[in-house]
């Protein structure tokens, strides 16, 4: 085989390997983010049961100004009764509070986030990340509720019941049309003050660089360096040069380079379509991608034997 056509097999060879790597990589990106996908939304694992205790919060407890709370649907009590119940969250990981005017109180705001923290009390929360909120105003003889995602089970939390409406998410360019404020940061930075109403903490590990980080981005970034890591066999062609000797016929140049003209423009195609799988995180064209890797590599292979055979029978 002359030097032009194992180079033209080469090339073959390690373009089908670069879009196999390629084509993996992007089913495996693919099957993460899927696989991660709505963690953000919490409370995973709490059909098993649980709940959170009483404790302290991002501020001072107050009276609850013509509020009136209830975590069982039933019995309502003001934020001193509250704050000695447990709060238990559903099998879907929510929790709920009924929330009702008390006496002649014309209306009251209420409201209720859970943040993962750092530490299962709040003095040893630190920055503490935001989950869910949900906030109520509610007119006399009228009963609504607040119900929020609670981090997954078992993970430190805080969850905070206080007067208002502002968000303490830290968000103050969300545009959803809510007062924002900022995140609670422990004994360090509280933001509740004295409109806290009763506050709950739990959890026996810290998930908060679990939460913070973002699988389904990063995953396609590692794709495109694979290709490059494949192709240095095509550099590797000056090393057959002892072939040289054997090139027995001139038209074994031209049955290697038609093929490789007619399959080589399938190369691109892993490329062009990695874009829409990193976008996407997956797509029909991940088979067509394999398809043509395995058909290169094949390509390729089948070129190696037949020059093998052609020699030996020369020979």
């Amino acid at each position: 085989m002359s030097i032009a056509s194992r180079v033209t097999v080469r090339r073959l060879l390690g373009t089908g390997a670069a879009s196999l790597a390629l084509a993996a990589a992007s089913v495996a990106a693919a099957s993460g983010a899927w696989a991660t996908g709505g963690h953000g939304g919490g409370g995973d694992g709490w059909e098993s049961g649980g709940h959170y205790k009483p404790g302290s919060g991002a501020g001072t407890v107050t009276e609850t100004e013509g509020c009136q709370f209830s975590l069982d649907g039933t019995s309502f009590f003001p934020s001193v009764k509250v704050d000695d119940q447990n709060l238990k969250p559903t099998d879907d990981g929510k929790v709920h509070i009924k929330v009702r005017t008390a006496g002649d109180t014309d209306t009251c705001t209420a409201s209720l986030a859970s943040y993962i923290a750092h530490g299962p009390t709040f003095a040893t929360s630190g920055q503490q990340v935001f989950v869910d909120f949900d906030t109520v105003t509610v007119k006399k003889g009228q009963t609504d509720s607040l119900d929020i995602a609670v981090p997954d089970e078992g993970c430190f939390a805080q969850i905070d019941l206080y007067r208002g409406a502002v968000k303490f998410d830290g968000n103050p360019a969300a545009g959803d049309g809510f007062v924002h404020g900022d995140l609670p940061k422990g004994p360090d930075h509280t933001v509740i003050k004295d409109k806290l109403i009763a506050a709950w903490n739990g959890g026996t590990k810290d998930c908060t660089t679990t939460e913070s980080q973002p699988p389904s981005p990063s995953a396609p970034a590692s794709v495109p360096p694979s290709a490059p890591e494949s192709t240095p066999p095509a550099a590797d062609s000056p090393t057959p040069t002892p072939s040289a000797s054997g090139s027995t016929t001139p038209s074994d140049n031209p049955t290697p380079v038609a093929s490789g003209s007619s399959s080589a423009p399938a190369a691109p195609s892993p490329n062009g379509g990695g874009g829409d799988l990193a976008e996407t995180g997956g797509g029909s064209n991940t088979g067509t991608i394999v398809g043509g890797a395995a058909a290169l590599l094949a390509g390729g292979a089948a070129i190696v034997v037949a020059t093998r055979r052609r020699r030996a029978s020369h020979s």
